[in-house]
Protein backbone atom coordinates (compact mmCIF):
# COMPACT_ATOMS: atom_id res chain seq x y z
CA UNK A 1 0.00 0.00 0.00
CA UNK A 2 1.36 3.23 -1.14
CA UNK A 3 2.06 6.26 1.58
CA UNK A 4 -0.95 8.19 0.89
CA UNK A 5 -3.34 5.56 -0.80
CA UNK A 6 -5.62 7.02 -3.67
CA UNK A 7 -9.39 7.25 -3.41
CA UNK A 8 -11.35 5.52 -6.02
CA UNK A 9 -14.51 6.43 -7.73
CA UNK A 10 -17.02 4.88 -9.75
CA UNK A 11 -17.29 6.54 -12.86
CA UNK A 12 -21.11 5.72 -14.66
CA UNK A 13 -22.47 9.10 -15.73
CA UNK A 14 -25.86 8.52 -13.68
CA UNK A 15 -26.69 11.49 -11.49
CA UNK A 16 -25.85 9.47 -8.41
CA UNK A 17 -22.45 8.94 -9.80
CA UNK A 18 -21.85 12.23 -10.33
CA UNK A 19 -22.67 12.92 -6.69
CA UNK A 20 -20.16 10.72 -6.03
CA UNK A 21 -17.13 12.00 -7.93
CA UNK A 22 -17.97 15.26 -6.02
CA UNK A 23 -18.16 14.09 -2.68
CA UNK A 24 -14.67 11.27 -3.21
CA UNK A 25 -13.03 14.78 -4.91
CA UNK A 26 -13.58 16.77 -1.95
CA UNK A 27 -12.45 14.28 0.95
CA UNK A 28 -9.29 13.75 -1.79
CA UNK A 29 -8.30 17.08 -1.35
CA UNK A 30 -8.65 17.28 2.43
CA UNK A 31 -6.47 14.19 2.70
CA UNK A 32 -4.39 15.31 0.24
CA UNK A 33 -4.75 11.69 -1.53
CA UNK A 34 -4.45 11.33 -5.40
CA UNK A 35 -8.06 10.16 -6.96
CA UNK A 36 -8.48 7.64 -9.53
CA UNK A 37 -11.80 7.88 -11.48
CA UNK A 38 -12.98 4.54 -12.31
CA UNK A 39 -15.42 4.03 -15.91
CA UNK A 40 -16.22 0.13 -16.43
CA UNK A 41 -16.99 -0.62 -19.84
CA UNK A 42 -17.36 -4.26 -19.96
CA UNK A 43 -17.80 -5.41 -23.60
CA UNK A 44 -20.56 -8.61 -23.76
CA UNK A 45 -18.40 -10.19 -26.04
CA UNK A 46 -15.87 -10.93 -24.12
CA UNK A 47 -18.98 -12.20 -21.22
CA UNK A 48 -21.56 -13.85 -23.28
CA UNK A 49 -19.32 -15.25 -25.75
CA UNK A 50 -18.44 -14.21 -29.58
CA UNK A 51 -21.71 -12.33 -30.91
CA UNK A 52 -20.33 -10.99 -33.79
CA UNK A 53 -21.02 -6.97 -32.96
CA UNK A 54 -19.55 -4.90 -35.32
CA UNK A 55 -16.31 -2.50 -34.40
CA UNK A 56 -18.09 0.18 -34.45
CA UNK A 57 -19.85 -1.22 -31.45
CA UNK A 58 -16.95 -1.57 -29.64
CA UNK A 59 -15.42 2.64 -30.61
CA UNK A 60 -18.88 3.64 -29.22
CA UNK A 61 -18.19 2.27 -26.10
CA UNK A 62 -14.99 3.44 -25.89
CA UNK A 63 -16.00 6.77 -26.80
CA UNK A 64 -18.63 7.14 -24.45
CA UNK A 65 -16.63 5.34 -21.54
CA UNK A 66 -13.87 8.49 -22.27
CA UNK A 67 -16.76 11.31 -22.23
CA UNK A 68 -18.12 10.00 -18.92
CA UNK A 69 -14.26 9.92 -17.50
CA UNK A 70 -13.65 13.95 -18.96
CA UNK A 71 -17.17 15.01 -17.46
CA UNK A 72 -16.09 13.28 -14.20
CA UNK A 73 -12.54 15.42 -14.56
CA UNK A 74 -14.24 18.05 -14.68
CA UNK A 75 -16.88 17.78 -11.84
CA UNK A 76 -13.96 16.72 -9.80
CA UNK A 77 -11.70 19.50 -10.31
CA UNK A 78 -14.39 22.28 -10.24
CA UNK A 79 -15.39 20.20 -6.19
CA UNK A 80 -11.92 20.60 -4.94
CA UNK A 81 -10.21 23.94 -6.67
CA UNK A 82 -6.33 23.17 -6.37
CA UNK A 83 -3.76 21.00 -6.54
CA UNK A 84 -5.79 18.06 -6.56
CA UNK A 85 -4.25 14.66 -8.08
CA UNK A 86 -6.50 13.49 -10.78
CA UNK A 87 -6.49 10.13 -13.23
CA UNK A 88 -8.97 7.95 -14.90
CA UNK A 89 -9.44 4.83 -16.04
CA UNK A 90 -11.45 2.99 -18.75
CA UNK A 91 -11.74 -1.10 -18.52
CA UNK A 92 -13.39 -3.75 -19.93
CA UNK A 93 -13.99 -5.84 -16.84
CA UNK A 94 -17.29 -5.77 -14.96
CA UNK A 95 -18.00 -2.72 -12.47
CA UNK A 96 -18.08 -4.99 -9.79
CA UNK A 97 -15.14 -6.80 -10.64
CA UNK A 98 -12.58 -3.92 -11.43
CA UNK A 99 -13.66 -2.11 -8.13
CA UNK A 100 -12.81 -5.03 -6.13
CA UNK A 101 -9.50 -5.22 -7.09
CA UNK A 102 -8.75 -1.46 -6.96
CA UNK A 103 -10.16 -1.71 -3.15
CA UNK A 104 -7.46 -4.19 -2.35
CA UNK A 105 -5.18 -0.81 -1.86
CA UNK A 106 -7.11 2.33 -1.98
CA UNK A 107 -7.85 4.38 0.87
CA UNK A 108 -11.69 3.93 0.26
CA UNK A 109 -14.13 2.98 -2.67
CA UNK A 110 -16.53 5.77 -3.41
CA UNK A 111 -20.01 4.66 -5.00
CA UNK A 112 -23.30 6.87 -6.00
CA UNK A 113 -26.10 4.30 -4.51
CA UNK A 114 -27.88 3.80 -7.63
CA UNK A 115 -26.56 3.38 -10.58
CA UNK A 116 -27.37 4.32 -13.87
CA UNK A 117 -30.71 2.22 -14.63
CA UNK A 118 -32.09 1.68 -11.24
CA UNK A 119 -35.24 -0.30 -10.83
CA UNK A 120 -38.21 1.41 -9.96
CA UNK A 121 -38.13 1.36 -6.40
CA UNK A 122 -34.60 -0.12 -5.72
CA UNK A 123 -32.80 1.39 -2.81
CA UNK A 124 -29.07 0.20 -3.49
CA UNK A 125 -27.90 -0.25 -6.76
CA UNK A 126 -26.02 -3.84 -7.44
CA UNK A 127 -22.45 -2.57 -7.80
CA UNK A 128 -23.04 -0.25 -4.47
CA UNK A 129 -24.08 -3.72 -2.77
CA UNK A 130 -21.47 -6.15 -3.68
CA UNK A 131 -19.05 -3.49 -2.74
CA UNK A 132 -20.50 -2.67 0.05
CA UNK A 133 -20.11 -6.51 0.84
CA UNK A 134 -16.86 -7.29 -0.58
CA UNK A 135 -14.47 -4.73 -0.81
CA UNK A 136 -11.42 -4.76 0.96
CA UNK A 137 -10.80 -1.14 1.57
CA UNK A 138 -13.91 1.29 3.41
CA UNK A 139 -16.53 2.12 1.07
CA UNK A 140 -18.55 5.45 1.23
CA UNK A 141 -21.86 5.23 -0.41
CA UNK A 142 -23.64 8.71 -1.63
CA UNK A 143 -27.11 9.33 -2.37
CA UNK A 144 -28.45 12.22 -4.00
CA UNK A 145 -29.45 13.74 -1.16
CA UNK A 146 -28.90 17.86 -0.16
CA UNK A 147 -25.42 18.68 0.24
CA UNK A 148 -24.55 18.97 3.63
CA UNK A 149 -23.47 22.37 4.81
CA UNK A 150 -19.75 23.47 6.71
CA UNK A 151 -21.44 23.13 10.73
CA UNK A 152 -22.89 19.47 10.00
CA UNK A 153 -21.31 16.77 12.46
CA UNK A 154 -19.37 13.83 11.47
CA UNK A 155 -21.64 11.01 13.30
CA UNK A 156 -20.32 7.62 14.30
CA UNK A 157 -21.40 4.28 15.88
CA UNK A 158 -19.81 2.74 18.62
CA UNK A 159 -20.93 -0.83 20.00
CA UNK A 160 -18.10 -1.03 22.51
CA UNK A 161 -16.69 -4.20 20.74
CA UNK A 162 -13.28 -4.13 18.15
CA UNK A 163 -15.20 -3.94 15.00
CA UNK A 164 -16.19 -0.23 16.08
CA UNK A 165 -12.38 0.35 17.07
CA UNK A 166 -11.56 1.58 12.72
CA UNK A 167 -15.23 3.64 12.96
CA UNK A 168 -13.64 5.47 15.54
CA UNK A 169 -10.24 6.22 14.44
CA UNK A 170 -11.69 7.19 10.70
CA UNK A 171 -14.59 9.30 12.27
CA UNK A 172 -11.61 11.54 14.36
CA UNK A 173 -10.12 12.05 11.46
CA UNK A 174 -12.94 13.11 9.26
CA UNK A 175 -13.66 15.29 12.03
CA UNK A 176 -10.76 17.21 12.47
CA UNK A 177 -10.65 17.37 8.78
CA UNK A 178 -13.74 18.86 8.42
CA UNK A 179 -13.20 21.07 11.39
CA UNK A 180 -16.72 19.70 12.82
CA UNK A 181 -17.74 18.08 16.07
CA UNK A 182 -18.42 14.45 16.42
CA UNK A 183 -21.33 12.66 17.90
CA UNK A 184 -20.29 8.86 19.40
CA UNK A 185 -23.59 7.11 19.33
CA UNK A 186 -23.67 3.89 21.68
CA UNK A 187 -27.00 2.66 21.63
CA UNK A 188 -27.01 -0.59 23.97
CA UNK A 189 -29.53 -2.91 22.52
CA UNK A 190 -30.66 -4.94 20.14
CA UNK A 191 -33.94 -6.00 21.41
CA UNK A 192 -37.05 -4.07 20.13
CA UNK A 193 -37.46 -1.16 22.81
CA UNK A 194 -41.13 -1.89 22.69
CA UNK A 195 -40.79 -5.43 24.45
CA UNK A 196 -39.20 -3.70 27.10
CA UNK A 197 -40.42 -1.09 30.31
CA UNK A 198 -37.76 1.33 30.81
CA UNK A 199 -39.75 1.72 34.50
CA UNK A 200 -39.45 -1.79 35.32
CA UNK A 201 -37.95 -1.67 38.88
CA UNK A 202 -36.98 -5.33 38.52
CA UNK A 203 -34.43 -4.20 36.19
CA UNK A 204 -31.29 -2.47 36.62
CA UNK A 205 -31.65 0.54 34.40
CA UNK A 206 -29.36 2.83 36.02
CA UNK A 207 -26.60 0.71 36.74
CA UNK A 208 -26.58 -0.55 33.32
CA UNK A 209 -26.69 2.84 31.12
CA UNK A 210 -23.84 4.09 34.06
CA UNK A 211 -21.85 0.65 32.82
CA UNK A 212 -22.90 1.92 29.32
CA UNK A 213 -21.64 5.32 29.21
CA UNK A 214 -18.27 3.77 31.19
CA UNK A 215 -17.59 1.56 28.10
CA UNK A 216 -17.99 4.55 25.52
CA UNK A 217 -15.57 6.37 27.11
CA UNK A 218 -13.10 4.26 27.54
CA UNK A 219 -13.74 3.37 23.78
CA UNK A 220 -12.68 7.09 23.04
CA UNK A 221 -9.89 7.63 25.46
CA UNK A 222 -7.26 7.62 23.02
CA UNK A 223 -8.81 9.66 20.28
CA UNK A 224 -9.84 12.89 22.16
CA UNK A 225 -6.09 13.03 23.34
CA UNK A 226 -5.10 12.46 20.01
CA UNK A 227 -7.65 14.89 18.53
CA UNK A 228 -8.04 17.64 21.45
CA UNK A 229 -9.26 19.66 18.62
CA UNK A 230 -12.60 17.60 18.09
CA UNK A 231 -15.26 18.62 20.06
CA UNK A 232 -16.71 15.00 21.03
CA UNK A 233 -20.86 14.59 22.10
CA UNK A 234 -21.47 10.93 23.82
CA UNK A 235 -24.77 9.48 23.19
CA UNK A 236 -25.70 6.58 24.95
CA UNK A 237 -29.75 5.56 24.39
CA UNK A 238 -31.47 2.68 25.39
CA UNK A 239 -32.28 1.40 21.74
CA UNK A 240 -31.80 -0.49 18.11
CA UNK A 241 -29.00 0.74 16.84
CA UNK A 242 -29.84 1.01 13.17
CA UNK A 243 -33.22 3.53 14.17
CA UNK A 244 -31.45 5.73 16.33
CA UNK A 245 -28.54 6.17 13.85
CA UNK A 246 -31.02 6.93 11.41
CA UNK A 247 -32.31 9.89 13.51
CA UNK A 248 -28.80 11.77 12.78
CA UNK A 249 -29.26 10.88 8.84
CA UNK A 250 -30.58 14.64 7.74
CA UNK A 251 -28.46 16.67 10.10
CA UNK A 252 -24.75 14.47 9.28
CA UNK A 253 -22.18 15.66 7.16
CA UNK A 254 -21.09 11.86 7.47
CA UNK A 255 -22.38 8.70 9.09
CA UNK A 256 -19.59 6.03 9.75
CA UNK A 257 -20.10 2.39 10.96
CA UNK A 258 -18.17 -0.65 10.98
CA UNK A 259 -18.86 -3.82 8.95
CA UNK A 260 -19.66 -6.05 11.75
CA UNK A 261 -21.44 -5.50 14.96
CA UNK A 262 -20.87 -6.86 18.52
CA UNK A 263 -23.40 -9.65 18.00
CA UNK A 264 -22.03 -10.93 14.24
CA UNK A 265 -21.06 -14.12 13.14
CA UNK A 266 -17.60 -13.73 12.04
CA UNK A 267 -18.41 -15.17 8.36
CA UNK A 268 -20.98 -12.52 8.25
CA UNK A 269 -20.38 -10.02 5.32
CA UNK A 270 -22.32 -7.44 7.31
CA UNK A 271 -23.59 -6.71 10.51
CA UNK A 272 -27.47 -5.87 10.86
CA UNK A 273 -27.08 -2.45 11.68
CA UNK A 274 -25.03 -1.27 8.91
CA UNK A 275 -27.22 -3.52 5.91
CA UNK A 276 -30.36 -1.82 7.63
CA UNK A 277 -28.05 1.43 7.39
CA UNK A 278 -27.19 0.99 3.17
CA UNK A 279 -30.55 1.32 2.70
CA UNK A 280 -32.25 3.94 4.80
CA UNK A 281 -29.12 6.46 5.40
CA UNK A 282 -29.78 9.85 3.36
CA UNK A 283 -26.44 11.08 4.08
CA UNK A 284 -22.69 9.90 3.05
CA UNK A 285 -22.43 6.59 4.72
CA UNK A 286 -18.69 5.77 5.10
CA UNK A 287 -18.43 1.72 6.01
CA UNK A 288 -14.92 1.14 7.66
CA UNK A 289 -13.20 -2.37 7.60
CA UNK A 290 -10.95 -4.28 10.18
CA UNK A 291 -7.19 -4.96 9.21
CA UNK A 292 -7.22 -8.37 7.67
Amino acid sequence: MTVNPRIVVGVDGSPSSTCAVRWAAETAARHNAPLLLLCASAIPGTVYGELGLPQSFFDDQEAEGMRRLAEATHIAHNAAPGELSVTTELTTLPAIAALLERSQDARMIVLGSRGQNPLTGELLGSVASALAHHAHSPVAIIRESPHPTAQDPVVVGVDGSANSEPAIATAFEEASLRHVDLIAVHAWTDIAISTLSPHDKRLPWHSIKTGEQAALAESLAGYTDRYPDVTVHQVVVQDQPAHHLQTYTDTAALLIVGSHGRGGYTNMLLGSTTTALLHTAECPLLITRNPR
